[in-house]
């Protein structure tokens, strides 16, 4: 039986054959990934001039909220800031 390079259903013919996997595009492992990106973001909003701000809410202030930014199609955040604005100017 001939060797046929396309047909990957004989196992035992490509047994010696080393196909590499997905190259490692990162020598980081993923928590230290996502640590780096997170204070990649941090550098780029401070570089922006904004500040981070926590706010805790009721859900149903949370549901309209999410409600309107998605009508307006902005994020959360931006709906929020747009608010505070209007409201303190």
């Amino acid at each position: 039986m001939a060797k046929e390079s396309s047909d990957r259903i004989t196992h035992d013919l490509f047994a010696d054959e080393v196909r590499p996997g997905r190259p490692k595009s990162n020598p980081h492992s993923r928590k230290v990934q996502l640590k780096m990106n997170k204070q990649q973001q941090i550098l780029r909003d401070r570089e922006k001039g904004l500040k981070r701000i926590e706010l805790k809410v009721d859900s149903t202030l949370f549901d309209v909220l999410n409600q309107l930014s998605r009508e307006q199609e902005i994020s959360r955040g931006e709906l929020i800031n747009q608010l505070l604005h209007a409201q303190l100017n």
